[in-house]
C-alpha cells in the first residue's frame, strides 16, 4: 500500500479524539454530573459483569470539521519545505523568539 504525502482527515480526527478523551474539560464534566448519565440516570460502573460506561457529548456536536483540518494543515501539518530540523535548545529559543 502507497504512503500518502499527507496525514489523512481520518487520522487526525483520530488524535484529536484521543486529545479529547485525555482533556481537562472533559474529566471536569465526567466529575460535575457524577458519572452519571444525564438522561436515563444510570451510573457509570466498572464492576465485573456489570460494566456501563458514559461518555461526554458535545451539545452542539462539532460541524466544523473541515475549517478545524483546514487550521491543522495551515499551522501543524504544514508542508515539508515550512519546516526545519533542529536540536532541543535551538527549538527552545526558536520558540521563545517566536513569541516575540
Amino acid at each position: 500500500m502507497k504512503k500518502l504525502p499527507h496525514t489523512t482527515n481520518s487520522n487526525i480526527k483520530a488524535a484529536l479524539r484521543r486529545l479529547s478523551l485525555q482533556s481537562r474539560e472533559r474529566a471536569a464534566r465526567l466529575k460535575q454530573d457524577n458519572y452519571t448519565c444525564q438522561v436515563c440516570g444510570i451510573k457509570q460502573s466498572k464492576a465485573k459483569g456489570k460494566e456501563v460506561y458514559v461518555e461526554v457529548h458535545h451539545r452542539k456536536g462539532v460541524l466544523n470539521w473541515d475549517a478545524i483540518y483546514k487550521v491543522i494543515r495551515k499551522y501543524l501539518l504544514c508542508s515539508p519545505e515550512h519546516l526545519i530540523t533542529l536540536c532541543k535548545p535551538c527549538h527552545d529559543r526558536s520558540e521563545v523568539e517566536n513569541e516575540r
